[in-house]
């Protein structure tokens, strides 16, 4: 009696020709709604915080100050805006495993779709504020979702197909041991420290020092001098974060460089005003995003290379805490530069 041949595992269907680019387009499309809430809500902040004036005339400044100042810092909506994310991504690598993907996304965006009912309600800065805190849920919870999608993910919606399977045989399915987690943290650490340095410089610009950066000459308002800012700055990252395969750097802590320099100028800048036009300003802070975006890209492509295939899904988690955590020292700064700057009237 012949012998039966074993059985062999069923071989994927073959890759169609643009799989390549409808996985390159699913994430695109993920990471441009992610960010889309935490965005309108740090571009919107002089917006969030001002206090309704229609039909009046601006008033100046109450406190005297050259810098048209708001009574609160637009570093307040930075930190509501990232302190929930900062949150979530600290618990998320040893909990977020729990819940599947569907589910993840589904939370995601019934936050984002919170803070934009919440913020656009005109209720008030309280209000607007609590909207702002969704979105940043909405942000951090999807960042940690794609961030791990990116690795190992399964098909997703229409666009985004499955990876091929291995040719070999998995190991098993077995969590990463506390040691093994602590060295893949060791690992992230040498591209994650310089990331959340350039994300500290950068969002101490962005909402620390670009609301003191005003220019009274212009024909812009402040408040459209401020949103033109932030326009410029998400430019100059959307640019740069999809534009990796032309700029590809090891050297991640060049970038922090930058960073801090850019942060320096614009300081010294907000103190002893030297900058001849605005268009100096916006062109500076385009580079500014520029920076930031290339430094996210490099920093999070580094990560995924080097981590061990076992560990990449915890390493992309923990990485993606860097930025977070330097986001969110930069709010703090920035209430302290306008104290500094915009004193309490007496």
């Amino acid at each position: 009696m012949a012998e039966e041949e074993p059985l062999l595992p069923a071989e994927d269907p073959p890759e169609p020709p643009d799989a390549h680019w409808r996985n390159g387009a699913a994430f695109w499309i993920l990471g441009l709604c992610n960010n889309l809430p935490y965005v309108l809500m740090l571009s919107a902040a002089r917006d969030i915080l001002d206090t309704p004036r229609a039909g009046q005339v601006p008033a100046p400044p109450p406190n005297g100050s050259r810098y048209d100042c708001n009574p609160v810092s637009t570093g307040a909506v930075l930190l509501a805006d990232i302190l929930p994310t900062l949150l979530l991504k600290l618990a998320a690598p040893f909990v977020v495993h729990l819940l599947p993907y569907n589910a993840r996304v589904i939370a995601a965006a019934l936050c984002a779709w919170g803070s934009f009912a919440l913020v656009t309600r005109g209720a008030g800065a309280a209000v607007s504020l609590g909207g702002v805190v969704l979105a940043s849920a909405a942000s951090g919870l999807g960042e940690v979702t794609f961030l791990a999608l990116a690795g190992f993910y399964p098909s997703y919606f229409f666009l985004l197909r499955p990876p091929p399977r291995p040719t070999e045989p998995p190991p098993p399915a077995v969590g990463l041991t506390p040691g093994e987690k602590w060295r893949v943290v060791k690992g992230v650490a040498r591209h994650a420290t310089p990331l959340a340095v350039v994300y500290f410089a950068e969002y101490f610009i962005n909402q620390g020092l670009l609301e003191l950066l005003y220019f009274p000459a212009s024909a812009l308002t402040h408040d459209e001098q401020y949103r033109w800012y932030q326009l410029l700055y998400q430019a100059g990252v959307f640019v740069s974060r999809s534009s990796l395969r032309c700029l590809r750097l090891r050297r991640v802590w060049v970038l922090a460089l930058l960073q801090v320099l850019n942060a320096v100028v614009l300081s010294v800048a907000v103190a002893v005003p030297f900058l001849p036009a605005l268009g100096v300003a916006f062109a500076i802070v385009g580079g500014e995003g520029a920076v930031g975006g290339a430094a996210y890209a490099n920093a999070l492509l580094n990560v995924a290379e080097e981590a061990p295939p076992e560990g990449r899904e915890f390493a992309m988690t923990v990485a993606s805490v860097a930025d977070t955590a330097g986001i969110a020292l930069a709010g703090g700064a920035a209430l302290g530069v306008h104290r500094l700057f915009c004193p309490a009237p007496p």
